[in-house]
């Protein structure tokens, strides 16, 4: 029977983070840069304990003012520094309340630039060793992430997104386009059954990009989130396919 993670990007104050957690199995938690604080993510893990959800740590940039979605260029001990601080930061939460971190999944522009740049994805996977080789790095599926990630040995959940269009590239469409986000339910269900039964994604200028689909996210400040969210999970049973965590047997 074929199966699917659930995760979405979570504690970044959008308020419906209770509504959602039934429909999801891994949560990415904002560790306090982009989003969040740290009451925020005790009340977020909390819920995540009492629906068994994986737990997962968010970092972003430092930089609420734009929601951690604007590129920054640091240099390379800054961005080891403030990846590593913000699982840190989670970590002893999740220790404190007896849970355990699952995965680490870069916010935003950090994300975005650490896909496609060599040098930034190299740093980020080696923090994640660094703090805790067991965790699981989730990253853009066929992206540089995912490749430093596996060339040190860490574990890597490839990801598609339900909610966004990609470029020919394979990347996700900016933002700043007017055609970045997939807002018709029923247009997201059908990316998500191409990726997880067929193995393709299709770009807006139609090309198929070969993926293999082992988590997919539904983004939190989606503003149809829970519609899309009901679809897509009666969709994928409907079609055989279960939803939960992404693990390593």
């Amino acid at each position: 029977m074929k199966s699917i993670d659930i995760n979405c990007d979570m504690g970044e104050g959008m308020l419906n983070d209770e509504a959602i957690m039934p429909f999801i199995s891994s949560a990415n938690i904002a560790c306090g840069y982009h989003a969040g604080n740290s009451d925020i993510m005790r009340y977020t893990v909390n819920l995540a304990l009492q629906h068994n959800v994986a737990i997962g740590a968010h970092p972003g940039f430092n930089d609420k003012e734009n929601f951690g979605r604007k590129n920054h260029l640091l240099s390379a001990s800054e961005y080891y520094n403030i990846f590593t601080d913000q699982i840190y930061a989670l970590q002893s939460i999740t220790t404190e309340m007896g849970a355990k971190l699952h995965h680490v999944k870069p916010h935003g522009a950090l994300y975005n630039m650490a896909a496609s740049n060599i040098d930034m994805a190299n740093i980020l996977a080696q923090a994640i060793k660094d703090v805790d080789d067991s965790l699981i790095l989730y990253g853009l599926c066929n992206s540089y992430l995912i490749s430093a990630a596996k060339s040190i040995n860490i574990k890597t959940g490839s990801e598609i997104f339900a909610d966004r269009y990609y470029g020919d590239d394979g990347n996700l469409i900016g933002r700043t386009q007017n055609d970045s986000l997939i807002e018709n339910p029923d247009k997201s269900l059908e990316q998500i059954l191409n990726a997880i039964m067929n193995g393709y994604i299709e770009t807006l200028n139609g090309k198929k990009i070969s993926i293999s689909a082992e988590t997919l996210c539904v983004h939190g400040d989606n503003k149809n989130i829970l519609a899309l969210l009901e679809k897509i999970t009666t969709g994928l049973i409907s079609h055989g396919i279960k939803i939960k965590c992404f693990q390593f047997s």
